[in-house]
């Protein structure tokens, strides 16, 4: 199979959903067969563990990366790499900016070239055009030359052929092809060790809620602390932690002040990577109650496949790409993610009922073991570039 190029615009040590993603595909492409190329990280190892491809990292930030004369200094290395290399396909590891960079390999080598699309980028492109009419053309293109287009869900799915019908794009030459996401079932396990990061966050006594990503509005935490407010006298050793950093977690912090719940909750901003599986195992429910917000929205939800994979219950908002993986009342319970009521009966729901949780937690293990995994996403993947390839 031909080398393919993979352009991150996010790679680890970067953190977040799309360096996790594109770490992912790093890690699962066999030696030899993907070159990566990204920009470079002020804090981190310049290399990565567990990543057999060669990546290449220019001398620039991300965010420099998204400025003209970064953009036109990465499209010349990437053909550059593409050229030495004898490079047969390219990812664009997200619609901009990676997907520009990709149009330009191709319009000077002809390599085809496939775009990754998540929610949350298709509804800021979509913001981004209704302020910047000319930016109309130069999407629509990268959209028409593509040779794939993979969305990670369904509900992605269905947004970006909104979007590429307002567009005007010509769909008769490529399918919107659909692969969800997933977690890795050996890294995440039921049993991961957790003792030393339970000493460390408190997480020692009482019944555990969990939310991992961060305290950006979209995640929904400040639902949970209502819940939470709520069933504080049903449930006295009712606990929350929040793990990932983010702008508003002081204003969270205030707000569960508010609710007289401060002494319940715990945030913890800065949870290493290699410590996320004893995280998960160390708490009893996990809480996605994910929402649209703005131009913000869960996708898939790779925080939820990694709590299932773990063996957590999860409760999950019923919004975005999220009702795809979780399946009402057998691999987790959905909500409605705007009211605190059926937040509250679900929690409640499975604290009373310790079976029913352990029996959706197995299951929700199961359905990670089964599909929603990394090695069968990289591998539909790996087939639809090796198929855009011999076409």
């Amino acid at each position: 199979m031909a080398t393919s190029l993979l352009l991150a615009h996010e790679f680890p040590p970067a953190r977040g959903g799309v360096a996790r993603v594109m770490g992912e595909i790093a890690r699962r492409y066999p030696a030899g067969s993907l070159v990566v190329s990204t920009g470079s990280e002020r804090a981190g190892p310049a290399s990565v563990t567990g990543i057999a491809a060669t990546v290449d990292r220019l001398p620039l930030s991300p965010r420099q990366l998204r400025t003209l004369p970064g953009l036109l200094l990465w499209s010349r290395r990437a053909t550059s790499l593409a050229r030495s290399e004898k490079v047969g396909f390219v990812w664009a590891g997200n619609l901009k900016p990676t997907g520009y960079v990709a149009r330009w390999v191709r319009e000077r080598l002809g390599t085809p070239y496939g775009l990754l699309v998540y929610g949350a980028d298709l509804l800021a492109l979509r913001h981004q055009m209704q302020r910047l009419p000319g930016q109309r053309r130069a999407v629509q293109g990268l959209f028409q030359s593509a040779a794939a287009l993979v969305a990670v869900s369904e509900w992605t799915r269905d947004q970006c052929l909104g979007l590429m019908g307002e567009l005007e794009v010509n769909t008769s030459g490529v399918q919107v092809q659909v692969v969800p996401l997933g977690a890795d079932p050996a890294t995440f396990h039921p049993g991961a060790d957790n003792e030393a990061l339970r000493r460390r966050l408190g997480m020692t006594d009482g019944t555990w809620l969990l939310t991992v990503g961060g305290s950006a509005p979209h995640k929904g935490v400040d639902t949970v602390l209502r819940a939470l407010a709520a069933l504080k006298q049903r449930y006295p050793m009712l606990r929350y932690a929040v793990a990932g950093a983010g702008a508003h977690t002081e204003a969270l912090r205030r707000l569960a002040d508010a609710h007289g719940v401060g002494d319940r909750v715990t945030f913890a901003p800065d949870i290493p990577d290699a410590e996320l599986p004893g995280l998960y195992t160390a708490a009893d429910i996990y809480l996605g109650v994910s929402r649209r917000e703005g131009r913000r929205v869960e996708g898939f939800g790779i925080a939820i496949a990694e709590a299932a994979a773990s063996g957590l219950p999860v409760i999950a908002g019923r919004s975005g790409g999220i009702p795809e993986m979780v399946r009402d009342g057998e691999t987790g319970l959905l909500v409605d993610p705007e009211r605190v009521g059926p937040l509250v009966e679900a929690i409640a729901a499975l604290v009373d009922d310790p079976a029913r949780a352990r029996q959706l937690g197995a299951a929700g293990r199961a359905a990670v073991e089964q599909y929603f995994n990394w090695d069968r996403a990289v591998g539909e993947l790996r087939g639809i570039g090796g198929r855009a390839v011999g076409r």
